[in-house]
């Protein structure tokens, strides 16, 4: 029996070794594969721009079927920000700006869709209209960050206006005080370096 226990004993110790060295093989080769191959599915499924559109069709195909669902409901407001916010995402401003607007006919105080709408003027090159619609997103919707913080962004760095983006900034700090940029930077911060 003392030598059945050692002989066990041996091959449970080298059958611990070679299970040790598979799951460590295991785990290197999906390491490496996870590294190789994951990557290059996920840049082929990454759109590229193609004038803003989804090379794969993604986007596209968002697009059809939005639109689709606009011609039974034309009189949507949600399916036209729907439309907005696919434009908004594929960087296609001008088209962004046309559905944002016929949803705000639908609807004129969502101050997400204002919000959105001025930021597609912005891309579109027109900063003094994105300052008009978050103007009125704010209007609808005083508590909404976003409209002052990019209404501060706008006038700061578009219109060269460094005292109405303090102002616009100083407007949501008397909201929240503890505001942030979208990269962490406090508010505050952005006011002291600017005075």
């Amino acid at each position: 029996m003392g030598k059945k226990n050692k002989k066990n004993g041996k091959s449970s110790k080298g059958g611990s070794n070679n299970t040790i060295i598979i799951v460590i093989a295991a785990l290197a080769a999906g390491l490496f594969l996870g590294s190789v191959i994951i990557p290059a599915f996920k840049d082929s499924a990454t759109p590229q721009s193609t004038g803003g559109m989804s090379a794969g069709g993604g986007f596209e195909q968002q697009i059809a079927d939005t639109k689709r669902m606009l011609e039974a409901q034309p009189d949507s407001a949600t399916l036209w920000a729907k439309l907005g916010n696919i434009y908004f995402d594929t960087n296609q401003p001008e088209k962004a700006i046309e559905a944002y607007s016929n949803s705000i006919a639908l609807s004129p105080d969502d101050p997400h869709v204002l919000t959105d709408l001025g930021v597609m003027y912005r891309r579109a090159g027109k900063p003094q209209k994105a300052v008009e619609f978050f103007d009125k997103a704010i209007l609808a919707s005083p508590e909404h960050e976003t409209a002052r913080f990019n209404k501060g962004i706008v006038l700061y760095y578009d219109l060269k206006d460094k005292a109405g983006a303090i102002q616009a900034w100083k407007g949501l700090l008397q909201m929240n005080p503890a505001a942030k940029t979208p990269n962490g930077k406090p508010i505050q911060d952005m006011i002291n370096d600017l005075s």
